[in-house]
């Protein structure tokens, strides 16, 4: 009996010893194993991902974090006042007792705090664009990887069934070579957008300098936060918000890594406010493959691009084959087959498909995260893993350094370097105001 006891326990062991070894710092969960889950940022989109988190039975949040009190107190309600709040996310990843973290911060927040939970052991569920700069992006990648974290990015498209299938599709050349895939942004915020504000004190259930971050220091405004710093090219940029869920659905599903050169050109043609990025801007980016992508920020027109089938969706994702054009939304995704112009013979070149059965946004969130946390559990990939995240956010990133030099950009994808230039590598990564620093 007692040889036996010896040997069940040597097994035990060793086994605990290779989830260890697996899984890096933390605990070593198993299948049935709840996941501790802290929460960085609460408002807007991080009130989605809470709701999306919680109707899966395994995640339990046991820690919130915010830097505006009555949001984060807001939250903490909606869970029976039960969780531990922070204004410092530094406090809630140093517990111990956290299996991961989720991100909904700003997007000049994503790199750091990433980083920093990666580094302290913690998986991390982090929201699109990754990154706002190209630096940190391959930082934070590096930051997984030498951890053995679980690094998961909310371009919850990667965990569609119908684009999955579509993907199939369009890269098996069953709608022929694809040359031109679009995407587009679409709001008419003419004439006030935003709107403008004088510089204030701050509201004093804010904590702005922490809210500010690597950022410079300045005055609040009330046209910043809590949403509206997608218009503000310190913080985002609607290239970054909204480009980065189309670029990536569109690598996805032509098979590509990385552009060769990108082009985009725009400014603030038509809304009076004040934002620091464009109302109309369009990026083209050239594949070495041969085709192009092409994504369109329009906000001073809100009409639709694309042709719509009354029966669907209204498009968000145009790929144009030579057999077939392919018109995807989250919910649906049509094929319109191609006849032959030009000097060619005019018959339909294949037989239309259509596919009805996709998800909706939330459906699509909730989705995501349960693949985080079964990959918590499992160890393997997300979906929407760190590296890709970074492939598809350097798109955008790229497109705004090129309208902010006002050039065509080459791009070697391989040492993530501008080739031809030299000064435009310098805005692949700026100076963080102290004390902060990857």
């Amino acid at each position: 009996m007692s040889e036996k006891v010896t040997r069940r326990r040597f097994h035990k062991t060793a086994a605990a010893a290779l989830a260890m070894a697996a899984t890096g710092p933390g605990r070593a969960l198993g299948a049935n194993d709840r996941i501790r889950l802290g929460f960085i940022g609460v408002a807007n989109r991080g009130g989605q991902l809470l709701t999306a988190f919680l109707e899966h039975a395994d995640a339990e949040v046991v820690a919130l974090c915010d830097v505006h009190k009555p949001t984060l107190e807001k939250a903490r309600q909606r869970l029976e006042g039960k969780p531990d709040t922070y204004e410092d996310f530094r406090k809630l990843i140093e517990r111990k007792d956290l299996d991961a973290v989720v991100i909904a911060t700003p997007d000049h927040w994503h790199a750091i705090q990433t980083v920093d939970a990666c580094d302290a052991g913690k998986d991390v569920y982090v929201e699109k664009p990754l990154s706002i700069t190209v630096y940190e992006g391959r930082r934070m990648v590096e930051a997984a990887r030498r951890n053995r974290r679980v690094v998961q990015v909310g371009t919850h498209r990667r965990s569609s069934a119908l684009y999955a299938r579509l993907a199939e599709l369009t890269l098996s050349g069953k709608v022929g070579k694809i040359t031109v895939g679009r995407a587009y942004r679409l709001s008419n915020m003419y004439p006030g957008g935003i709107g403008k504000a004088a510089p204030s004190d701050p509201p004093k259930d804010l904590n702005w300098e922490m809210w500010l971050g690597p950022r410079p220091l300045r005055p609040y405004q009330e046209n910043i936060t809590p949403y509206k710093f997608r218009w503000w090219q310190l913080y985002s940029s609607q290239m970054g918000n909204w480009g980065v869920h189309y670029l990536d659905a569109i690598r996805w599903l032509t098979g590509e890594l990385a552009p060769a050169s990108v082009c985009a050109m725009g400014g603030r043609f038509a809304v009076d406010d004040d934002r620091t990025v464009p109302d109309t801007l369009e990026a083209t980016f050239e594949f070495a493959s041969g085709r192009l992508a092409i994504f369109g920020q329009y906000e001073a027109s809100g009409n639709p691009i694309f042709p719509r089938n009354p029966k669907l969706a209204s498009p968000e994702i145009e790929l144009r084959g030579t057999l077939g054009s392919v018109y995807v939304t989250t919910q649906s995704y049509e094929v319109v087959p191609e006849r032959g112009g030009q000097f060619q013979d005019a018959k339909p070149r294949m037989e239309p498909i259509v596919d009805g059965s996709g998800k909706g946004e939330d459906e699509l969130t909730a989705l995501h995260a349960r693949n985080f946390l079964d990959c918590v559990k499992s160890r393997n990939r997300p979906n929407a893993d760190v590296e890709i995240g970074h492939r598809s956010t350097t798109m955008s990133l790229l497109a705004n350094i090129s309208l902010a030099t006002r050039s065509r950009l080459e791009w070697d994808a391989q040492r993530e370097v501008i080739t031809n230039h030299q000064q435009a590598n310098q805005l692949l990564h700026y100076e963080y105001r102290q004390p902060w620093k990857l």
